[in-house]
């Protein structure tokens, strides 16, 4: 045993660690990853040229289609690392025994960013980059429209924005479902889901994938995104004219990095993550196509103009003190019900919204207390929630959501789609009252 691997050894006594030996590394390393190959095609050119002897191969899925995959292949492994940016999923793989401890030679990585660890206290995954969340707009759509710069949700909520946001589901998006997560931990259950819901009777779309939010403001198709920080950075520092900005309810947590359990090719991957770590790999993260805050304080002293420290900036994230093992406790609840009451019912949704808005802007000409308190009625119907922050987190029923749906129409386990066609129903019942309601508010005040 080399010095180092024994230091290591001596120093986590508590469980097996993989240590990097002085051999030259395996020909191959097997990544799982949700990150765009704008980001991980850098990090795979510098890693092979540092180390030409081993090919990397990247495997790109969603991150709750990573961690299935992860979990399907667990008897017969291939693969050595996943790589994706939300912790939960993490936590999920290490919960079920699927990835083993490391420990990284780098230094100078502090405990927290924010208020969230930035790396596992058992050392089954480590953070590399920092992202939070927030509102990605185009400057040259906002001024054609004349639309004013929101700053918090509450103002993407007014009925002047809406038809111009952008968001893709949390069940299609590990970033999109830390979003969803920061506003229900940072609002709490009830107003979070009404914050939720007022946001997306706004919305032009809900995109495919996370990527379709920033290609779509990018290109003008709407004019503001809910996304992750680095999606409007990057497009910035290609040229884009946008720019971004953080609510005061959001979450500012790591993108990880962590070792499966009997990967086939160990060395290759503990060399991946302490490249991850190192001060050239944090650097990296500062290339125009990718635009991540570093883990390493030391590393903003090279910062390009306009990307935030969040270590200097103490506001980013301050007021949510995200709990990851809640999130990951509900995932897949929280992901079901999102659908349910928002993905698959979003016309009505949006219908209702709309007839919302048009009432309460005709009571601004003609005040009316009949008309009011039938708007307020269908304002506390679109709030409504079919279950209970308790209930979300009774083991028991989360155990119900096995299945993730791409469409309404996909079959999943029958307990599940009892449920979740009780959600349905009472979304699209709901909807459609307060819609009616509204009309009816308007009639009075014409």
């Amino acid at each position: 045993m080399n010095k180092l691997c024994w230091l290591r050894t001596l120093l986590i006594p508590l469980f097996a660690t993989v240590c990097l030996s002085a051999q030259a590394l395996e020909e191959k390393l097997v990544i799982v990853t949700s990150f765009p190959e704008d980001l991980t095609s850098v990090f795979q050119a510098a890693f092979e040229k540092q180390h030409p002897e081993t090919k990397v191969e990247v495997l790109n899925k969603k991150t709750s289609a990573g961690v299935k995959y992860i979990q399907e292949t667990a008897g017969t492994n291939t693969t050595d690392l996943f790589w994706v940016s939300a912790p939960d999923a993490f936590g999920v793989l290490k919960g079920k025994g699927l990835l083993q401890p490391y420990q990284p030679t780098s230094e100078g990585i502090p405990d927290l960013i924010g208020s969230f660890p930035i790396n596992d206290p058992d050392r089954y995954f480590f953070g590399f980059a920092a992202s939070g969340y927030g509102i990605m707009y185009n400057t040259r759509y906002l001024k054609a429209k004349r639309l004013p710069v929101p700053r918090e949700w509450d103002d993407l909520k007014q009925p002047i924005y809406f038809g111009h946001v952008g968001m893709s589901a949390p069940s299609r998006s590990g970033t999109t479902h830390l979003t969803v997560e920061a506003i229900l931990q940072g609002e709490g259950w009830d107003q979070g889901w009404a914050t939720m819901k007022e946001l997306a009777g706004n919305f032009k779309t809900i995109t495919e994938r996370s990527f379709g939010v920033p290609d779509g403001v990018n290109s003008g198709e709407f004019g503001l995104g809910i996304v992750i920080d680095f999606f409007s950075y990057s497009s910035k520092a290609s040229g884009f004219p946008v720019e971004f900005v953080y609510p005061t309810i959001t979450a500012l947590v790591p993108a990880n990095v962590g070792m499966v359990k009997e990967a086939p090719h160990p060395q290759a991957a503990a060399a991946f993550i302490d490249y991850l770590l190192s001060d050239e790999g944090q650097e990296l993260l500062f290339d125009p196509k990718i635009q991540r805050l570093p883990v390493k304080p030391a590393i903003y002293a090279k910062a390009p103009p306009g990307l935030p420290n969040p270590f200097e900036d103490k506001s980013i994230g301050a007021a949510v003190t995200f709990d990851s093992d809640l999130s990951e406790g509900r995932y897949n609840l929280v992901n079901s019900l999102f659908d349910q009451l928002i993905t698959f019912r979003i016309e009505e949704l949006q219908a209702a919204t709309k007839a919302i808005q048009e009432a309460e802007a005709a009571l601004v000409e003609k005040p009316n207390p009949t008309a009011q308190e039938l708007i307020t009625k269908a304002r506390g119907l679109i709030a409504a929630l079919p279950v209970t922050e308790t209930e979300a987190s009774d083991p028991a029923f989360v155990a119900v959501f096995t299945k993730k749906r791409k469409k309404a129409t996909d079959e999943v386990p029958q307990r599940q789609a009892e449920v979740e066609q009780r959600w349905d129903n009472f979304a699209r019942s709901n909807y459609a009252e307060a819609e009616k309601l509204a009309k009816e508010a308007a009639l009075l005040v014409r």
